[in-house]
């Protein structure tokens, strides 16, 4: 990795943790499943499909994968939120959630590639 890279990386990376911090503060709630992180980790997923379709050049690629993308999806908050869905008894969501975000997340990446590939 070169010192460009690594810049254009953490540039990228700061624009998605604050997106992700705005996202899920307007979106989760107490209760059920938590709408902000399922957004941001669904969003993520379709734009690296895309990205990955549109074989853009280096820098734009770890701009919006590496950096951007990958501080705007989380799965370490994914797993504390399908912790603490389970510890409060909604297993039900907890179930869900998982399958929504597993699911439609490579769902999406693959959409995202295809449609990359095609544009």
């Amino acid at each position: 990795m070169t010192v460009v890279e690594a810049i254009v990386i953490g540039a990228g990376g700061f624009i998605g943790a604050v997106l992700r911090f705005f996202i899920a503060a307007m979106l989760n709630k107490e209760e059920g499943i938590p709408r902000g992180t399922l957004v941001v980790n669904m969003t993520g997923s379709l734009l690296i499909g895309l990205i990955f379709g549109f074989e853009l050049p280096t820098l734009w690629t770890v701009f919006l994968v590496s950096g951007l993308a990958g501080a705007l999806t989380t799965f370490s908050t994914l797993m504390k939120e399908l912790i603490q869905l389970w510890r409060s008894g909604q297993r039900k969501e907890t179930v869900l959630y998982s399958i929504w975000t597993f699911g439609c997340g490579a769902l999406l990446a693959f959409l995202g590639f295809v449609i990359g590939q095609f544009c």
